[in-house]
């Protein structure tokens, strides 16, 4: 496993673990909703932790995914490729030949990822969380169909999340703060923070689900445990399902996500994030998972993993 610093500390990968369990298991809760069975099981990692599921959402956009699918290909570790698929037509024969034969081309003398698509009969922004038959890794890489990442990148990522593995490790972190305080939890409000705020505040509490790790077990409490409510939301409002699946994390949790340093590159064109309201409507999720979780489950950090055999600072 690669050494990697959590910044702002300088701490070995050793005490980087420990630090991560502290904070994983020593913080509270939030009331209202909770989720069993979400403990870190300690011990040896077993064959299904080695390598991991890059879990893709697309939606007309052939072009992305081939170049997506024909990218991460050539990356180690993955046992399968999953295509989100939501729209009405079914995937063509052309387009699964020539994803099989993108992969097939990169992963010559080696053994070649098992290609999926998961099909849904309507849009739903909800899609992408559901469970997928079938899968045989703990993690899941779920990224868009516009989204790359290198493969060392993405390797150094995965082993973070190895050390934390009921934890979002992930590359775009966003940032909430109070707006306005009350005594009474579920009556706080709360102001959602983009990009900027993240980098004029140095800290975090959410890493979107565009590019992220996870354990696979969050697409079943996701889809089957999580309040339909909220999933209707996600479904009306078209939006917000990453803060969902961050809110629901942090609950199992109590600890914050993994942000870690790494370049990513968006292909496709400027999505609903471009648009004026775009904060005002994340805030108003924010407000509303709030109430219904019956507090604030996220926990802010200034922590971010950094690979320490690229960037020493000492």
């Amino acid at each position: 496993m690669a050494d990697f610093l959590l910044r702002p500390l300088v701490v070995s990968h050793q005490a980087a673990c420990a630090r991560r369990d502290s904070l994983v298991h020593g913080a509270a809760r939030a009331p209202g909703v909770f989720f069993d069975g979400m403990e870190a099981r300690n011990g040896r990692v077993s064959r299904s932790h080695e390598r991991y599921t890059v879990l893709i959402n697309t939606w007309k956009r052939n072009d992305l995914l081939k170049k997506s699918v024909a990218h991460y290909s050539t990356c180690k570790g993955i046992d399968a490729f999953r295509v989100v698929w939501s729209e009405p037509e079914m995937p063509s024969s052309e387009l699964h030949l020539a994803l099989l034969d993108s992969i097939a081309k990169n992963r010559r003398g080696s053994r070649a990822p098992e290609l999926h698509f998961d099909i849904n009969r309507e849009d739903n922004l909800n899609n992408r969380f559901k469970p997928s038959k079938g899968l045989t890794t703990d993690a899941v890489f779920s990224v868009d169909d516009d989204v790359l990442v290198s493969c060392g990148t993405m390797a150094f990522a995965f082993n973070v999340w190895l050390s934390a593995r009921d934890t979002m490790v992930g590359f775009v972190p966003r940032m909430h703060w109070v707006q306005s305080k009350s005594q009474i939890p579920a009556q706080t409000t709360y102001k959602y923070g983009g990009w900027w705020t993240v980098w004029w505040t140095g800290s975090y509490s959410m890493v979107l689900s565009k590019v992220a790790f996870f354990h696979k077990k969050y697409l079943e409490l996701y889809t089957h445990q999580m309040p339909r409510i909220i999933r209707n939301y996600v479904a009306n409002e078209r939006n917000c399902e990453d803060i969902a699946m961050s809110f629901l994390v942090a609950n199992a949790t109590g600890g914050p996500p993994i942000w870690v340093k790494g370049r990513i590159v968006e292909i496709g064109s400027s999505g609903i994030s471009s648009l004026t309201d775009h904060n005002h409507k994340r805030s108003r999720c924010l407000n509303y998972f709030t109430t219904l979780f019956g507090g604030m489950p996220l926990v802010a950090t200034s922590v971010k993993a950094v690979n320490s055999k690229r960037e020493w600072s000492w």
